[in-house]
């Protein structure tokens, strides 16, 4: 909790000095019908007790040093490494400023050419830049950068794409000339590249997949990046960063540019950020790219050296030529990623994969063995399988609530059609003492609902 200096004495001297006779007069250019003048507060605490209020409300979280976590759709609990924090916590990477000044910024610019790097080795793509906000941003950017760039303003969208990343996708071009068309998603749980190619009109400039999708799922993206590229539109990718130590890298099958999420490279869940988006692309758009680039050079003595370059940002050039409004990147997180990854290394990041894979399909095995509960889909997944439940999604994980597990993500928020479905998902966190423990409780509530409806139906006869 932070403490506020200023008192009373102190913000009337503050008023004094920008000639302002109240507090209320720094708000005098809204007008009063949008002002409001009551709030209903309870009465003001003691340090002490506000510090034990707030105490009270965090202990109300589920937090995942007490719970397990089957809860995945874009966010994961994976192990993060001690070295991670210690070396992040350090101060000259905790409290650095922007490397406009590449000299005294050699450490936070080179640390960044590191993460560069390391996000082409993952992805399989030959330029990335320093980090964007977040990967439903970073998303957006890639959709508009394509357009840019084939000159067609329509983007298909799979519908297996994370609906929260299609919805930042939608606000980002309201107001510009696009077109977002949606792709169905098969039985498969996955893109059709026959049905996609239906979809594929003149005006396409690029094609959205996921990798592994919203639903766990993989795509063909090689098949996909042929039927995409005949049609002379661009192909942008969404990946998992943590899967892709275990499959094969975008760039390897043909992606254009591929954009994802960094969180589960050593960043906590933290209850929804802050996030790390990931951008990659071709060497031949490194001039339409968003955002900002550390590039490696020498010094008027010939020692290597690292600066930014390619800004081409609002903040250095006029609007009209900027490829983007984003005037930053998430160095900090960017440096959890790079530290995280480095540590971890090539065997490393394969074996949480392959464990993530493992605990996946354990934990979907046992789940299907209740009576009732089947895969929604029958194509291959990573760690996350949707599974259609005989009871309401609400009440499971209402249930599961109660007994210190966060259950799966109600995928009836987003797709009507799948009103009866959870996705859950596994990573090499998950014991198999708590899958275990899940699977028992959903055969409970399936045994008590049998029994409910038994007892109904006896009365009904009656």
């Amino acid at each position: 909790m932070s403490y506020l200096p200023a008192t009373a004495a102190d913000r009337e001297r503050m008023l004094r000095a920008i000639g302002a006779r109240s507090t209320a007069d720094l708000f005098e250019d809204i007008p009063a019908c949008a002002r409001r003048t009551f709030l209903a507060l309870p009465p003001a605490l003691a340090e002490l007790e506000v510090a034990r209020l707030l105490r009270e409300l965090s202990e109300r979280n589920a937090d995942l040093d007490h719970h397990p976590c089957f809860l995945g759709a874009g966010a994961y609990w994976h192990y993060v490494p001690a070295v991670v924090d210690h070396i992040i916590g350090r101060s000259e990477f905790y409290t650095s400023y922007t490397p406009y000044q590449p000299e005294i910024s050699q450490g936070t610019l080179q640390t960044i050419y590191e993460f560069q790097s390391l996000i082409c080795l993952l992805t399989g793509m030959e330029i990335a830049n320093a980090s964007m906000y977040d990967g439903a941003s970073a998303l957006a950017e890639a959709v508009i950068m394509c357009a840019n760039i084939t000159d067609r303003g329509t983007v298909v969208l799979a519908s297996s794409v994370h609906p929260e990343y299609r919805r930042v996708v939608q606000t980002y071009v309201q107001g510009l000339s696009f077109r977002l068309a949606a792709d169905p998603v098969g039985p498969s749980g996955s893109v059709d590249p026959g049905e996609l190619a239906r979809h594929l009109t003149d005006d396409v400039g690029s094609v959205v997949i996921q990798y592994p999708n919203f639903f766990g799922h993989l795509e063909e993206i090689d098949r996909i990046a042929d039927v995409v590229h005949a049609a002379g539109a661009l192909l942008i990718v969404v990946v998992n960063p943590i899967a892709l130590g275990l499959l094969t890298p975008p760039g390897e099958m043909g992606a254009d540019v591929v954009v994802g999420e960094g969180q589960p490279l050593g960043i906590p869940p933290s209850f929804g950020g802050p996030y790390l988006g990931l951008f990659a692309t071709r060497e031949k758009f490194i001039r339409q790219i968003p955002g900002r680039i550390v590039g490696a050079t020498t010094d008027g003595q010939g020692r290597r050296g690292f600066v930014l370059t390619f800004q081409t940002r609002e903040q250095h050039i006029r609007r009209e030529k900027a490829t983007s409004n984003i005037c930053s990147n998430e160095a900090l997180c960017a440096l959890a990623a790079t530290v995280y990854l480095s540590y971890m290394g090539r065997h490393g990041l394969r074996a949480v994969a392959e464990l993530c894979l493992q605990n996946a399909h354990y934990l979907a095995d046992r789940v299907t063995s209740v009576p009732g509960f089947r895969l929604a889909f029958t194509g291959p997944f990573f760690n996350e399988f949707a599974v259609r439940c005989p009871i309401a999604p609400a009440a499971i994980n209402a249930r599961l609530q109660k007994a210190g597990i966060i259950g799966g993500y109600e995928l009836g928020r987003d797709y009507p059609e799948l009103s009866d479905a959870l996705l859950l998902c596994a990573t090499e966190m998950n014991r198999r003492a708590d899958m275990d423990r899940l699977v028992e409780l959903l055969g409970e509530m399936v045994t008590e609902e049998r029994t409910v409806t038994a007892a109904g139906d006896g009365r009904t006869n009656a």
